[in-house]
């Protein structure tokens, strides 16, 4: 019976514990100064297995497609590029001021992907999710409430090509259509 209270008294003292560094305000929440170790780690892990268990049954459709990829390159241009950039740009206003860094995509995959060891469909499905589903505390909004599901995968096909893309390639494709810009 000593021990069910040691291990009571102690999960209480823990939890109040945490309650005081809760309600206390001591740690800095502001975007311009870095979690600690420990913090970025545990929320990096937690969103990316979040990401990979919602994301691992999505079905992808053929990427390939130039219409997809011509469709998904406005969108890019318009809603994506001020944080995650386009080719020839190392940095924006957007991309320096947010925390966490949100990844370049417009560099090749492994350079911003977590998963590293992910073929191109786990990829896709991530991306896709990411886009749709947007990140908690991030700056990432969720654009499933405004897009359906084939514009979403129009822009997902855009940031695979992204990657191999000149600065000159991805002006023209993503340039817009007069007519196209009276939706946004």
């Amino acid at each position: 019976m000593t021990l069910i209270k040691v291990i009571l008294l102690t999960a209480i003292i823990m939890l109040l514990a945490g309650l005081g560094f809760i309600y206390s305000g001591v740690y800095p929440m502001g975007a311009d100064v870095p979690h600690n170790r420990l913090t970025y780690r545990a929320l990096e892990t937690l969103r990316e297995q979040s990401i990979a268990r919602a994301a691992a049954d999505i079905q992808v459709p053929d990427l390939s497609d130039a219409e997809l990829l011509l469709a998904g390159g406005p969108d890019y241009n318009d809603m994506c590029a001020q944080c995650h950039l386009k080719p020839g740009v190392k940095r924006s206003d957007m991309s320096i001021g947010l925390y966490p860094s949100p990844p370049n995509l417009s560099l090749a995959l492994d350079a911003h992907e977590h998963t590293h060891d992910a073929g191109d469909a786990a990829s896709a499905q991530r991306q896709f999710w990411i886009i749709k589903h947007g990140i908690k505390a991030s700056g990432m909004p969720a654009w499933g409430p405004t897009h359906d599901d084939q514009r979403i995968w129009a822009m997902v096909a855009f940031i695979q090509k992204l990657p191999t893309l000149t600065p000159e390639q991805y002006q023209i494709l993503t340039a817009r259509e007069p007519a196209e810009t009276s939706h946004h």
